[in-house]
C-alpha cells in the first residue's frame, strides 16, 4: 500500500512536470507567435511609411517636374520678350549715346613694358679667400705642423683662385646675357616706338583729312560710324556702302536691312500639363508687318541720326539712306536685291526733330522718302538716289559711235576709244552703261545697269582691243571683277578670239566672251554700224 502511494506520487509528479513543459513550450510558441506578430506589424508599419514617403517624393517630384516646365516655359517667354523690347527699341537705343568718333581713341597705348631682367641674371657676390689659421699653443711643438699648415694655405689658396674663375666666367656669361636681353628690349622697344609714331601719324593725317573735308576721308570716318553702331547679332548684317559728293556734300548709303524672319514667329509659349508640352502661339501676320514696317524705319531714321550727329567736321549737308533687303526670289530662287525705303534729309531739318517722340514711318514719308507699304512681302521702292549711279569711277563716256566713218577698222582706234565705243554699243542695246576712268577702273571699263526687274542686275564689262587670242588670265581678271564689284554678270569684248582655256573657265560661269566677229555683229545690227577688224 505504501509502494503504491509512491508511484502515484511518481506519476502525479511527473504529470506535473511534463504539464508545466508543455506549458512552457506553448507559452515559447505563443512568444514567438507574438514577436513574429510584431515583427510582421513593424514591417508593415514600415512598408506603409515608405509608401507614405515615395509617394510624397512622387508628388514632390511631379510638382518639380511640372514647376521646371513651366519654368521652361516662362524661360522662352522672357527670352521673347527680351527680343521684342530688343527690336522696338533699335532707334531709341542710339538716341543715348554720342556718335562721334574720338580720334585719340583711334591711337594704340603708348606704354612699353618696362626691362625686367630674370633675378638669376643678377651680379653675384665675388668668392671670399679662406682663413686658414697658423697651429697655436701644443700643435706648433707637433712635427710637421709647420709644413701641414703651408700646404693648407697652398690648398686654400689654390681653391679659391678656382672659385674665382669660375665665378668670373659665371658672370660673364649673365653679363652677356644680360646684354643680349637688353639688346632685344631695345630692339622691340624702338619698333615699338617706330609703330606708335606711324600710327599716330595716320591718325593724324586722317584727322587732318577728315576735318578738311577730303572725300575719301569722309567716306572712311563715316564707315567707321556706322561700324561701330550696335544692332541685335541675330538677322542684322550690318552691310552698307557708302559714297560721298563733295560737291553737294551729300553722303549716300545703300544698307542692308534684316529679313523678315528676324522677327520671331511665336508670340508666346504656354506648357500644357495634359499633353506635358510647351507649344507656342504664332505672331499674328498684321503684328509681324507692323513690326517689321517699324524696324526699316527705325534703322532708316538711326543710321541718318548717327551720321549727322557724328558729322564733326560739318562735311555733310545731305544724306540718302537706300534701305535694302537681300533675299531669294520665291518664285524663280535666284538672289533679288529689294530697295524698300529711300530718304534723302537735309542735316539741319533732320537735327530738329525730336527722335524719342515720333512716329517712325510718318517721319520718314514727312521727310519725303520711299517707304513700301509691304516691306514684308518685298514690295519695292524706286530709290531716290540710285547709290550706283554715284560711283566716282564714272566719267563722261562721249559718243564714239556716231564719228565712225564707213566701214572703220577698229584697231585704228585708241585703246580708249574702243572703250568707249564697246561702251555706246552696250547702250544702244538698252543698259544704263557707264564708263570708268582708266586710272582707277578696278579692272572695270564699263558698268552697265539691266533695270529690268528680278532679271536685272549690274553687269561689269572690259574691252580688249587685242591682236593676239585672249587667254584665261583675262577672264579670271573679270571673274574676280564681277565678284569685287558684286556683279550679276561680266562681258568681255576683244578684236580677236578667245582660246580654249577660256571658253572652259566662263562655261559655268555668269560671263559672256564676245569675240571679234560677235562685236561686228552686235555694232551693225543694234548700232547701224558696218565695221571690219584689220591688223
Amino acid at each position: 500500500m505504501g509502494r503504491r502511494s509512491g508511484f502515484e506520487g511518481f506519476l502525479r509528479a511527473t504529470a506535473r512536470a511534463v504539464a508545466a513543459a508543455e506549458r512552457e513550450r506553448q507559452r515559447g510558441i505563443r512568444t514567438q507567435l507574438t514577436q513574429a506578430r510584431q515583427i510582421e506589424r513593424h514591417q508593415r508599419m514600415a512598408l506603409a511609411q515608405q509608401n507614405r514617403d515615395d509617394r510624397a517624393a512622387q508628388k514632390l517630384a511631379k510638382a518639380q517636374y511640372l514647376a521646371d516646365r513651366q519654368g521652361e516655359a516662362d524661360d522662352l517667354n522672357a527670352e521673347l520678350q527680351d527680343r521684342q523690347e530688343e527690336l522696338q527699341g533699335i532707334l531709341a537705343h542710339t538716341l543715348s549715346l554720342d556718335d562721334r568718333i574720338d580720334f585719340d581713341a583711334l591711337r594704340p597705348a603708348a606704354n612699353f613694358e618696362a626691362f625686367k631682367p630674370p633675378l638669376e641674371l643678377e651680379p653675384g657676390r665675388a668668392p671670399r679667400a679662406p682663413q686658414v689659421h697658423p697651429p697655436s699653443g701644443l700643435r706648433k711643438l707637433i712635427p710637421g705642423a709647420a709644413k701641414k699648415h703651408a700646404a693648407a694655405l697652398a690648398k686654400a689658396a689654390s681653391d679659391h683662385q678656382s672659385e674665382v674663375v669660375r665665378f668670373n666666367q659665371a658672370e660673364t656669361t649673365k653679363r652677356e646675357q644680360f646684354a643680349k636681353l637688353k639688346a632685344d628690349y631695345d630692339q622691340r622697344k624702338g619698333q615699338f616706338e617706330m609703330e606708335l609714331q606711324r600710327r599716330n601719324a595716320e591718325v593724324d593725317e586722317f584727322q587732318m583729312a577728315y576735318s578738311a573735308g577730303e572725300p575719301d576721308a569722309v567716306v572712311a570716318y563715316n564707315e567707321m560710324v556706322l561700324a561701330r553702331s550696335e544692332y541685335p547679332t541675330e538677322g542684322f548684317p550690318q552691310k552698307f556702302r557708302i559714297a560721298y559728293g563733295p560737291d553737294s556734300s551729300e553722303l549716300i548709303v545703300e544698307y542692308d536691312l534684316p529679313e523678315v524672319q528676324a522677327i520671331p514667329k511665336e508670340a508666346e509659349y504656354r506648357y500644357v500639363k495634359t499633353k506635358d508640352a510647351i507649344e507656342s502661339k504664332a505672331r499674328k501676320p498684321a503684328e509681324i508687318k507692323q513690326l517689321y514696317q517699324d524696324i526699316v524705319a527705325s534703322i532708316a531714321l538711326r543710321t541718318l541720326h548717327e551720321l549727322f550727329e557724328a558729322d564733326q567736321a560739318d562735311a555733310l549737308a545731305l544724306a540718302t539712306f537706300n534701305g535694302m533687303v537681300d533675299t531669294h526670289d520665291p518664285a524663280s530662287g535666284r538672289e533679288v536685291r529689294v530697295p524698300v525705303v529711300s530718304v534723302r534729309a537735309p542735316k539741319t531739318e533732320f537735327l530738329g526733330l525730336r527722335l524719342e517722340k515720333v512716329d517712325k514711318v510718318a517721319c520718314l514719308r514727312n521727310l519725303g522718302a520711299q517707304v513700301s507699304n509691304r516691306p514684308d512681302e518685298l514690295q519695292a521702292v524706286k530709290p531716290i538716289v540710285e547709290f550706283d549711279m554715284v560711283d566716282k569711277r564714272f566719267i563722261e563716256q562721249g559718243d564714239a559711235l556716231s564719228g565712225l566713218e564707213a566701214r572703220p577698222n577698229l584697231m585704228d582706234l585708241t585703246p580708249a576709244a574702243f572703250e568707249v565705243l564697246v561702251s555706246n554699243l552696250f547702250s544702244k542695246m538698252g543698259l544704263d552703261t557707264k564708263l570708268t576712268r582708266s586710272s582707277r577702273d578696278g579692272g572695270v571699263d564699263a558698268v552697265a545697269f539691266d533695270t529690268r526687274p528680278v532679271l536685272g542686275g549690274k553687269v561689269v564689262i572690259q574691252a580688249k582691243r587685242y591682236r593676239d587670242t585672249v587667254g584665261v588670265s583675262a577672264v579670271r581678271d573679270l571673274y574676280g571683277t564681277m565678284l569685287n564689284e558684286g556683279a550679276n554678270k561680266g562681258i568681255l569684248v576683244c578684236t580677236s578670239g578667245y582660246g580654249p582655256d577660256a571658253y572652259n573657265f566662263s562655261k559655268d560661269k555668269p560671263i559672256e566672251l564676245i569675240d571679234g566677229g560677235g562685236l561686228l555683229y552686235l555694232l551693225r545690227e543694234h548700232a547701224g554700224t558696218t565695221a571690219r577688224i584689220a591688223v
